[in-house]
């Protein structure tokens, strides 16, 4: 029994000795002498873990990942094909796809804002605003004028000079607005051939009096067939790439 009172001691005095030893304050801000203030490394780690929390939505919202699910999702639909490819494929897809379009973007942020920090050049608050700038650039150069406008007069916010005077609160939401439009826009042009199948085989089937005989099962091979014929993925990629730096 001795024992056991010793190990139970032993555990509420352990984390009092934790955080009286040297060098493991949790929670330290001082003056920087520029009117701003310095957090201790720990604090700063957790200030960013807290960050990491928020990467999908980050993913989603503010790179090329939804233009190119969305695409992929609605070639699927005007195939026919309701399980091939799989939604983990087009998402495993997607998600290289967009590390391959953003890679200038990451190199810019990992250049100019990360390495800096890690190397205690610039502090957390430096480390943010350095990199937004290259993530804004980007955005800006896919998202409408008439999002922006939009968003800014649904904000009532005064018109704005240049692209740097668009906030962020209403840069994103302008920008997911655009990748959304631009998405059904190719994802449009992408079902007109295969719809033009459907059509010609339901017409022929029709003709022919065999009504019971759904189009689909017909029209399905030979959607496949142009697909393969014509290239499609190379096409599709190729051009949902280069969609993002013309």
């Amino acid at each position: 029994m001795k024992g056991r009172w010793a190990v139970v001691l032993l555990l509420f005095a352990l984390p009092g000795v934790v955080l009286a030893a040297p060098g493991m304050t949790a929670i330290t801000v001082t003056p920087d002498g520029n009117g701003g203030e310095t957090w201790t490394v720990s604090l700063q780690i957790v200030a960013l873990m807290t960050a990491l929390t928020l990467l999908p939505a980050l993913l989603l919202m503010m790179t090329s990942f939804a233009r190119i699910l969305i695409v992929l999702s609605i070639l699927r639909q005007a195939l026919g094909l309701m399980q091939a490819p799989s939604s983990q494929i087009l998402i495993g897809l997607s998600l290289f796809l967009t590390f391959f379009i953003m890679a200038p973007v990451f190199d810019r942020i990992y250049g100019e804002a990360l390495q800096p920090y890690l190397d205690e050049q610039i502090s957390l608050q430096q480390m943010a605003e350095r990199a937004k700038a290259p993530l804004r650039q980007f955005m800006l150069g896919q998202t409408r004028e008439a999002d922006i406008a939009m968003f800014a007069r649904i904000g009532k916010s005064a018109e704005y000079q240049t692209p740097d005077d668009v906030p962020f609160t209403v840069l994103v939401p302008a920008f997911v607005t655009s990748e959304l439009k631009t998405a059904f826009q190719i994802g449009f042009l992408l079902f007109i051939p295969f719809l033009i199948i459907d059509l010609v085989v339901a017409s022929v089937l029709m003709s022919m009096g065999m009504m019971m005989l759904s189009p689909m099962i017909i029209s399905l091979p030979f959607k496949i067939m142009l697909f393969v014929l014509v290239d499609g993925w190379n096409l599709i990629i190729g051009t949902l790439a280069s969609s993002f730096y013309v």
